[in-house]
């Protein structure tokens, strides 16, 4: 079973940053895609990146150029470092594993960029 916990969240000031990380057990890590998706209040979830296996990267277009996805194999994790963070990026953001078809979350963990 596959298994996906999220860490890193919290209250940023704007301008701010936070790292998010996100460890997955149980699963073909090395070659499954791995992304970052977020939902805030109100709204439907959305992608924010993607990393696929062969780290080809995709971000959103709200994010790109503050944000940065990466993956560490090695330690089966996937991080998202959130640079410049503006009241907008308040939401709860949720690891994605994406492997034979198959779409697996995490639980969440809220980000708050406020003053």
């Amino acid at each position: 079973q596959v298994q996906l916990v999220e860490s890193g969240g919290g209250l940023v000031q704007p301008g701010g940053s936070l790292r998010l990380s996100c460890v997955v057990s149980g699963s073909n890590f090395n070659d499954a895609g791995l992304g970052w998706y977020r939902q805030a209040p109100g709204n439907q979830r959305e992608l924010v990146a993607t990393i696929s296996r062969s780290y080809n990267l995709n971000y959103a277009d709200s994010v790109r150029g503050r944000f940065t996805i990466s993956r560490d194999n090695a330690k089966n994790t996937v991080y998202l470092q959130m640079n410049n963070l503006k009241p907008e990026d308040t939401a709860v953001y949720y690891c994605n594993q994406r492997f034979g078809g198959r779409d697996s979350w995490g639980q969440g963990t809220q980000v708050t960029v406020s003053s």
